[in-house]
Order: structure tokens, then sequence, then C-alpha cells
């Protein structure tokens, strides 16, 4: 038999062979056309996934808590107070003393313009009103110690008893002059020493015997620094 006469079933199935291969020609164009060589590897697809994304920090909220501090400043004020101690009675009340005068003591009320001497032994006082060693000098802050005689010798003290709150009995000394004024009057026994205790404000005390001619007693002037 011949190539005319054979039959057309032969030469058929070269049509789709020819189609398939013209379709596998086409794609592999196709991926060199795109530079690759094939589909995307498995290690391609692990490494696209491996794909980090980076979130914004989570954001923290920090509460700040302030603590305020009360700090109490304590001050301490030291009082003002006398400088000495007024001494103790003399053992011998009649022993010589030999002081010269502080200065001048007066009392316009009862009349009286007087040295003052230092010293309340009697010796002292026969000479005039005597400041007790120890106690606060006019104008100091303390009690001004003043003994005096009312019926022996000069007697300034004499009239004592005449004063009466807000009369004025005047120190002038060296450091200056200072006026004091009565607050008050008492009678107490001669060994009431209190009345030299020191004080914290500038006092004056006046004593002398009491009453009139008699030792029993003692008559106490209490004065305080006239503002």
């Amino acid at each position: 038999m011949s190539e005319v006469d054979r039959p057309s079933f032969v030469r058929r199935p070269i049509l789709p062979v020819a189609i398939v291969l013209l379709v596998v020609v086409a794609c592999l164009g196709f991926f060199a056309m795109n530079g690759q060589t094939g589909p995307p590897s498995v290690d391609a697809i692990s490494a696209a996934a491996a794909t980090t994304t980076t979130l914004p920090p989570a954001t923290t909220a920090t509460t700040s808590t302030t603590t305020t501090t009360t700090t109490t400043t304590t001050t301490t004020t030291t009082l003002p107070r006398q400088m000495s101690l007024p001494v103790a009675p003399p053992a011998d009340p009649k022993g010589a003393e030999d002081n010269p005068p502080l200065g001048r003591i007066e009392i316009p009320k009862i009349g009286l313009d007087a040295d003052l001497q230092e010293g309340i032994r009697l010796t002292t006082l026969n000479r005039g009103p005597g400041h007790w060693p120890g106690a606060a000098m006019p104008g100091e802050i303390g009690n001004v110690v003043i003994g005096g005689h009312r019926t022996s010798h000069g007697a300034e003290f004499r009239h004592l008893d005449q004063l009466v709150v807000g009369d004025e009995v005047i120190f002038t000394t060296a450091a200056g002059t200072n006026t004091y004024v009565v607050t008050g009057t008492q009678i107490v026994t001669p060994d009431s020493l209190w009345i030299t205790d020191p004080t914290d404000t500038p006092t004056a005390t006046l004593f002398a015997c009491h009453p009139l001619g008699s030792t029993s007693q003692r008559i106490v002037v209490s004065l305080a620094l006239a503002t």
C-alpha cells in the first residue's frame, strides 16, 4: 500500500503532539521572560513566610507618685534672764566694807536723793541705801535689790511706807539713768530671802526694817522698770 493510499487515521496523532510541544515552548518562554526558571521553590516560600513584622512597642503607663515631706523646724528661743545671783547674807553684818558708791538713788515722792552704796552690811547702810552684791544692776534684766535704814543714821527709807503704785524711783549709775515705778508693797518676816530672787524682767526691790524702831519685820516695795 502506498502513502497516498495509507488511511488518514495513521496521520492524525501528529497534530495533538505538535500542539503540546507548542504549549511547553510557550511556557518556557514566559518563565524566561520573567527572570524565573520555574515555579517558586519551597525555600523561597519558607523565606517569605518567615518575614517578621515589627509591631510598634507596647506603651507602658507609669504612674509617678510624688511624696511631699513637711519639715518642721523647731526654734529654741533663749529667754533673757538675770546674769548673776545675789550673795548670801553676810555672816558678820557689822563687818567693815569699803566699796565706792555705785551712783545715786532718787525717790521724788518722799524727797530722797542719796548716794547708792555697794553692800548690805550695817556699816555700809550707815552711809546710805546699799545694793545687794550679786543682784542685778539698775537697767539690767533681773532684780535690783536695795536695803536701807528707817530710823538710824540718815534714815533714807523712813517713809518707804508712803509709796504707792506708780510712784517713781530713779537710779543713776555709770551705765545711765533708769526709772522704775512702784508695783506694790508688802510686809514679810526677816528670813524672807526670796525677795532677792532673780527675775526674768527688769525689776527692783527696796526693803527696810518694820515697823519704825523695830527689826521684827521687813517692809518690801516692789518696782518694775518703766517703759
